[in-house]
């Protein structure tokens, strides 16, 4: 038997229950009240996430069956961000199945697009973790809540139902915003890298007598400067 830990993806769906209860039973019409919605179902998920811990299985090998190549693992952190969004994503694809609106399901796609850039972006930059961790913590949630809380509604033409709808799809907008000012942000850190190895070698040529005033260094001085 071979041991497999899974991390189970309940919290995100008790999170994502309790932003649609929110949006359910309380009004959604200011952005204060999205806000509001966004911090509870966060803790939500922090409180479930804490509370229900991985599940091993033990999956049966065969002895027969060829010997198969092992798992690529980038680390303990680096693996539970990685798994956390393709957690969100899945789910996202599937309400976005199930709204069945293309408007719904374009901004959907891009959010989830975004997502998975962030997440990534550990593998490039480790240090770039607990930032990642963060935002999956507040915004995956919260997104998720409010396609929860759109589906709910299904095709109810009633005022209320109209009304919360159509903030819903104007939240989607902010958060596609949000998400891609998180990934600018990550790639910030990378600039400012990029930056500093540029001063570092500029000084260094300056200094052996290998750089004068000459197109490549006023090139380095643009690129100082942007």
């Amino acid at each position: 038997m071979q041991p497999v830990t899974r991390r189970r993806a309940l919290p995100v769906y008790i999170a994502a229950a309790v932003f649609a209860f929110y949006a359910t039973a309380f009004p959604l019409y200011k952005l204060s009240h999205f806000f509001l919605a966004a911090v509870i179902t966060a803790a939500a998920w922090l409180l479930t996430d804490k509370l229900i811990k991985p599940v091993t299985e033990y999956i049966p090998v065969p002895e027969t069956a060829p010997e198969e190549e092992p798992k690529v693992t980038h680390g303990a952190e680096a693996d539970s961000i990685l798994a956390e969004a393709e957690t969100a994503r899945r789910e996202m694809e599937h309400l976005a199945a199930a709204i069945g609106d293309s408007i719904i399901t374009e901004k959907i796609r891009k959010l989830s697009d975004i997502s998975d850039c962030i997440a990534k972006d550990v593998l490039e930059d480790p240090a770039d973790a607990r930032q990642i961790q963060k935002f999956q913590r507040y915004f995956l949630p919260s997104t998720i809540g409010l396609l929860h809380a759109y589906d709910r509604m299904g095709a109810s033409q009633g005022e209320n139902a109209s009304r919360t709808k159509e903030k819903i799809v104007q939240m989607l907008d902010t958060e596609i915003h949000s998400f891609e000012k998180q990934l600018d942000a990550l790639y910030k850190n990378d600039a400012l890298n990029v930056d500093a190895d540029i001063r570092v070698m500029q000084k260094l040529l300056e200094r052996e007598g290998l750089l004068e005033e000459d197109e490549l260094h006023r090139l380095i001085r643009q690129a100082e400067n942007e």
